[in-house]
Parts: C-alpha cells; structure tokens; sequence
C-alpha cells in the first residue's frame, strides 16, 4: 500500500499490526463500533478490515490515491470503522459519545473500541473524554493504546513526558493494562480482561514503528517512512521469505 508512493505511514502500520490483528478478532461490525482517533493508522485498519473480509483485498491497491475510497489519512467516508478523527485527540471524545449512545439505545453488548496514539495524549481533549468516561462508568469502551514513542516532532518521551502512562489512566478511574504491542498473546489475555472489567480500560501497547521489518535503515523516520523501490523490493521479499 505504501510502495506505490514511495513513502507514506509504514511505521504506524508495523508498530500497530498485531493490536489491529487481536482487535478484529474481537470486534464485531454492525454491533460494536472501532474509533481510530489518529488518522493516518487508517492504513491498519484497511488492511486488517481486508483480511477479515470488511472490505475488498482489491481495494488496497487503490490506498491514498486520488478519488480513492481508501484516504492515506482517514475520514468521515472511510470504509471499516465507526469513526476517525482529522484533529489528533479528538478521537476518544467520539469514542464516548458512542458508548453514551449505547447505554441510551439499551444496547448493553455493544463495545467501543478505540484506538489511540501516544503522542494524543499530549492533549487535554483527551484526559477530558477519560474523566468523563471514568465517571459515567463507561464500562464498554475500551481504549487500545499505541506507545511506540514517535510523532512528526521527533520520539514523544523527548518533547513531552507521558510516564507513567498506565497510572495516569488509573488515576483518571480507568483499569489499564500495560503489554508488549507485538506480544499478540498478550494484548488477546489483555483484552479478555478489558471486556470483562466493570469500568473503562486502557490497553497500553508497548510498540515500535520499525518493528518487523530488519531492511530497513536504522534512521528511518518512523512517522512518516521513506520507501524507495529497491527498499519496498527488499520489504516486501523480507515479508514473504518469513511466510515460506
């Protein structure tokens, strides 16, 4: 998806490929709602919302070009979720608004998953949307987090301290789990624990926008990664050489 352009939002794609597995093995569409708060990790949303049949593989081809239903960086029209938000941080607060919804519509199955960057949490939209989750005991919205350090300014712990991130959600009335985000076992026991639990969860994804690909260069920027064709060759014979 990123190839054919030649750079694009591969690091937010591999830092979150295993929270977006786990999570549609959970999700169900038409009965719980998927938030993706930042928008450019729309890309991992497309692609696993392919493998489990919520959109057509073909499509994928299609990714961030002009008059594609497929956006590089999600928006209101995009296939496979619920929401995404253009504005870092605002994601949560729809997230809220929907479990709100639920609870007024009688849906009590329902679940809210919303994913979430690190670097949001450096807006105060988002410790809102917590405090008043928290207390209307929101208790079918679950926040999965990504904390793979990295934002368009450089890593996020050297432009603002988040730590200790797990805490803070506590503190804020949240149950919060704090995991390895490439450990798929960990974030599935996680989740079956934030499912059953009688209030808001956070499901702290420790991850890293490099992971899974040794190819590439060890300066990457993982925002925002340059991918050259003689790159994407190497990445994608990297992938497939692990499939054999």
């Amino acid at each position: 998806m990123v190839a054919p352009h030649g750079f694009g939002y591969l690091g937010q794609a591999l830092s979150a490929a295993e929270l977006f597995a786990v999570l549609h093995e959970r999700y169900r569409p038409g009965e719980d709602s998927l938030v993706v708060s930042p928008g450019h990790y729309i890309i991992a949303a497309y692609a696993a919302g392919a493998e489990v049949g919520l959109l057509d593989a073909a499509q994928l081809a299609t990714y961030g070009f002009d008059d594609s239903a497929l956006e590089a960086i999600g928006t209101e029209r995009s296939p496979g979720v619920e929401l995404t938000a253009g504005s870092l941080g605002t994601g949560l607060s729809g997230a809220v608004g929907l479990a709100l919804a639920d609870r007024f519509d009688g849906r009590d199955d329902a679940k809210v998953f919303a994913v979430v960057s690190d670097g949001e949490l450096e807006e105060g939209q988002v410790w809102e949307a917590a405090l008043f989750a928290a207390h209307h005991r929101l208790d079918s919205l679950v926040v999965l987090l990504d904390a793979n350090d990295s934002q368009v300014d450089g890593p996020v712990s050297s432009i603002t301290t988040l730590e200790p991130i797990a805490d803070k959600w506590r503190s804020f009335g949240w149950a919060a789990f704090d995991v390895d985000g490439h450990d798929v076992s960990a974030i599935d026991e996680a989740l079956t624990a934030a499912l059953a639990a009688p209030s808001p969860v956070a499901v702290i994804c420790r991850t890293s926008t490099t992971h899974g690909l040794a190819c590439l260069p060890p300066d990457a920027d993982g925002h925002f990664i340059k991918l050259p064709p003689e790159l994407a060759a190497a990445a994608i014979s990297e992938l497939e050489a692990r499939l054999a």
